[in-house]
C-alpha cells in the first residue's frame, strides 16, 4: 500500500484516523495505530508479517536482557548477539543472491540461487530502527522499554514504516505515553501531507516517467543523443528527491495528526556548495544514523586524518550497500565517501569557495554536478551504463529521431513541471518562506485561507491525476 495509492488516501488513512479520535484512552490509541501498521504491512505482503514481527520480537527480548543484565560482559554478549542476527537478517534476504552471484563469477561455480524474495516494504528501515534501540538501550539500560506495544508501535508506526525517517526510540519515547492531538496541530498534518503528495504526484511522477524513458527505452535501445542523456541525469536527480522528500513530507505530517513529531529528513539538500553539506541535509535520519552508530565508534576523525578518511570510507560503503545488493549503490557510495574525504583534505577547495559570491557558485555547480553524476550510476543497471550515459553525455551525437523522441517527452505539461521541480529543489523555498516571515501577512487570516485553499487545490489536482493511472512507483520501497 502506497501513500498516493486510493486505498490509503480514501478508507485506510481515514478509517484509522476516525477511529482514533473516537478511542479515549492513551493506550487504547497505541493499539489501534499499531494493529493498523501491521494491517497496513500486511497489505499485498502478508507472507512477510511474521518476519516483521519476529524482527521486533527480537529487538523487544535483546532489549529485555539489556535491561535486566547486571554484568558489562553479559551486556556486550546480548549486544553482540542481537547486532548480529539483525544483521544476518537483513543479509539474508537482500543480498543472499547477490552474493551467491558474485561466487558464481569470480570462482567459474554454479552455484543455485536461493529464491528469497526481498520484502517489498523496507526492511532495511525497520531493521536498522530495531538495531538502534538496542543499541540505546546498551548505552543507557534505563532508555529502554519492558512494555511490548510502545516497542511496536514505535518501530512499526505506518507512517515512518517503509521508508524513514528513521526514528529513535528516545526521541518518541515520552510521545508514546504523552501527546496531545491538536486542531491547529492536524491541520499543519494534513496541509504537510498535502505538500508531499504533490511533490510525489505532480513532480516526481512527471520527471520520473522521462527518466524511466531515457534508463530504460533510450540507453538499451542505442539512442545516445547527448540532450536525451542530460535530459535522463537531471530528471532522475530530481525524481528521487521529490519522491523520497515527498514520502518524507507525508509521514511527518501524519505524525502531525496522530501528535508525534518527527524530525526533519531533508532541507533542501540540492541548494548545498559541497558533498559534505548536501549530507547535512539529506536523508538526515540514515546518515545520522551511521554517524552515531559507526562513523563514532569507529574513531571519527579523532585518530588522524588518514584514519578518518579510511573511516568515511567505510560509512559510506556502508551507506551504499544499504540501498541494495548491486555494485552500482557501492559504486555510488564510494563516490560520495571519496569525494567528501578530498574535501575535507583541501584537495577540492569547497570552504574556500564559499567565501566569495563566484566562488560559492562554482561550488554549487560542483556539487550539483557531482551529486547528479553519481546518481546516474546509482540509478543504472550497472556502472558500465551508467559510465555509458555519463560518456554520452560529453560525446554523443544528434539526430532526427532523437529530435522526434525529445519532442514527444518534452510535453507543454512536463516542461511546466520539470521547471517547478529545478526552481524548488534548491534554496528558493527557504528564500521565500523568510521573506513571508518578515512580512506582516503571514500572521493574517487571509494568508491562513490563501493557505488553506493552496492545499485544497493541490489535493484536487492530485486526485485528478491518481485518477488517471499510470506511473507511480515509490523509489525507496526497493530498500
Amino acid at each position: 500500500m502506497v501513500f498516493s495509492s486510493a486505498v490509503f488516501l480514501f478508507v485506510f488513512l481515514p478509517v484509522v484516523y476516525l477511529l482514533y479520535r473516537l478511542i479515549p484512552m492513551r493506550t487504547g490509541k497505541n493499539l489501534l495505530l499499531a494493529l493498523s501498521s501491521i494491517l497496513f504491512y500486511a497489505f499485498g505482503q502478508l507472507q512477510y508479517v511474521p518476519l516483521f514481527l519476529g524482527s521486533i520480537l527480537l529487538n523487544y527480548f535483546s532489549g529485555l536482557l539489556l535491561i535486566r543484565a547486571d554484568k558489562p560482559s553479559r551486556r556486550k554478549l546480548f549486544l553482540a548477539i542481537s547486532v548480529i542476527l539483525n544483521i544476518a537478517l537483513l543479509c539474508v534476504f537482500k543480498y543472499t543472491d547477490f552474493i551467491i552471484t558474485e561466487l558464481n563469477r569470480g570462482f567459474s561455480l554454479s552455484l543455485p540461487k536461493s529464491g528469497l524474495d526481498l520484502p517489498a516494504i523496507g526492511i532495511s528501515f525497520f531493521t536498522f530502527q530495531g538495531m538502534s534501540y538496542v543499541i540505546d538501550t546498551y548505552r543507557d539500560p534505563k532508555g529502554g522499554t519492558k512494555n511490548f506495544l510502545k516497542l511496536l508501535l514505535y518501530i512499526s508506526f505506518f507512517p515512518q514504516l517503509i521508508a524513514g525517517p528513521i526514528v529513535k526510540y528516545h526521541d518518541i519515547a515520552e510521545q508514546i505515553d504523552n501527546r496531545t492531538e491538536t486542531l491547529e496541530e492536524t491541520v499543519l498534518g494534513i496541509q504537510r501531507f498535502i505538500k508531499g503528495l504533490a511533490k510525489k504526484v505532480l513532480i516526481a511522477n512527471a520527471v520520473g516517467y522521462i527518466a524511466d524513458r531515457v534508463f530504460n527505452v533510450c540507453l538499451p535501445g542505442g539512442i545516445h543523443d547527448w540532450r536525451l542523456m542530460w535530459l535522463g541525469g537531471i530528471c532522475y536527480t530530481l525524481q528521487i528527491y521529490y519522491d523520497f522528500s515527498g514520502y518524507s513530507d507525508m509521514a511527518i505530517g501524519m505524525g502531525h495528526m496522530f501528535g508525534f513529531q518527527f524530525r526533519e529528513n531533508f532541507l533542501h539538500p540540492y541548494g548545498a556548495a559541497s558533498l559534505k553539506e548536501f549530507w547535512r541535509r539529506w536523508h538526515i535520519s540514515l546518515s545520522s544514523w551511521f554517524k552515531e552508530y559507526l562513523y563514532i565508534p569507529l574513531g571519527g576523525n579523532r585518530k588522524g586524518k588518514v584514519r578518518t578518511v579510511l573511516n568515511k570510507l567505510i560509512v559510506f560503503f556502508a551507506t551504499g550497500i544499504w540501498h541494495g545488493a548491486n555494485w552500482t549503490f557501492v559504486f555510488w557510495g564510494m563516490g560520495h565517501g571519496l569525494l567528501s574525504s578530498l574535501e575535507d583534505l583541501g584537495v577540492i577547495p569547497a570552504k574556500k569557495l564559499e567565501k566569495s559570491k563566484l566562488g560559492r557558485i562554482v561550488a554549487k555547480t560542483y556539487t550539483l554536478l557531482a551529486v547528479m553524476l553519481l546518481f546516474v550510476i546509482f540509478r543504472a543497471n550497472t556502472i558500465a551504463d551508467g559510465l555509458s550515459l555519463i560518456r554520452y553525455m560529453f560525446v554523443g551525437r544528434a539526430d532526427v529521431y532523437s529530435s522526434y523522441l525529445l519532442q514527444s517527452l518534452l510535453s507543454p505539461a512536463a516542461i511546466l513541471f520539470l521547471v517547478l521541480a529545478v526552481l524548488f529543489a534548491g534554496n528558493l523555498p527557504v528564500k521565500l518562506r523568510n521573506c513571508l516571515e518578515k512580512s506582516a501577512f503571514v500572521t493574517t487570516g487571509t494568508y491562513r485561507l490563501f493557505s488553506l485553499l493552496l492545499s485544497l487545490m493541490l489535493y484536487t489536482l492530485c486526485v485528478m491525476d491518481l485518477a488517471r493511472g499510470g506511473f507511480n512507483p515509490f523509489i525507496y520501497f526497493q530498500f
